[in-house]
């Protein structure tokens, strides 16, 4: 099964120059929802909402919105940013299988935005194909333990859709909110 996981990621992720010379990245719209309702439809859909609140959580932002902090000891949208990215990168490389570890990213904001979508929809691509036995033998790579597929959806996909919230209230404090006819429910923009 781990074999069948490395393969299916290896694939997906020649995906990842398309998107970016094409220069268009995914989750502008949420994806069709999958045929069928399966342990991985579900994983994946979840990263998909994520990647579709992302895409508007930063849509539009300015430089001057990257450096606002509501207060001092409050990370600032752009380091939250950078901590999303952080989170994608587990993420998909758990799914992977490969030793996760702290990430590192000094980039321009529109390329930790681009390579954070690409990795949600690579980590969505891959979990769209694992099945239910795939799931339950997965396992997630923490130095001397191992973890179960659980601790992916409440650890870095739970506080990366947290975090992306933090993105959406702190523009809008800065005076700069998500761009109007957002549906997070519909997945779509007016």
């Amino acid at each position: 099964m781990r074999d069948k996981f490395l393969l299916l990621a290896c694939l997906f992720g020649l995906h990842l120059p398309l998107w970016a010379q094409e220069g268009n990245l995914p989750y502008r719209q949420l994806p069709a929802p999958p045929a069928n309702l399966t342990a991985g439809a579900v994983a994946a859909r979840m990263v998909d909402g994520l990647g579709f609140r992302y895409y508007w959580a930063t849509e539009g932002l300015r430089e001057q919105d990257y450096d606002y902090r509501p207060a001092a000891d409050v990370r600032s949208i752009k380091e939250t940013l950078q901590h999303i990215y952080g989170l994608s990168q587990f993420l998909l490389k758990a799914l992977r299988q490969e030793v996760t570890g702290q990430p590192g990213m000094e980039a321009a904001m529109q390329t930790v935005r681009q390579q954070t979508l690409q990795n949600l929809a690579v980590a969505s691509a891959i979990l769209q194909q694992a099945d239910e036995q795939t799931l339950a033998t997965f396992t997630l790579p923490r130095g001397d333990t191992s973890l179960p597929f659980w601790y992916v959806l409440n650890g870095p996909l739970a506080d990366a859709i947290y975090h992306t919230g933090q993105v959406v209230a702190f523009r809008r404090a800065a005076g700069n909110p998500v761009p109007a006819g957002v549906s997070v429910l519909m997945g779509t923009r007016k």
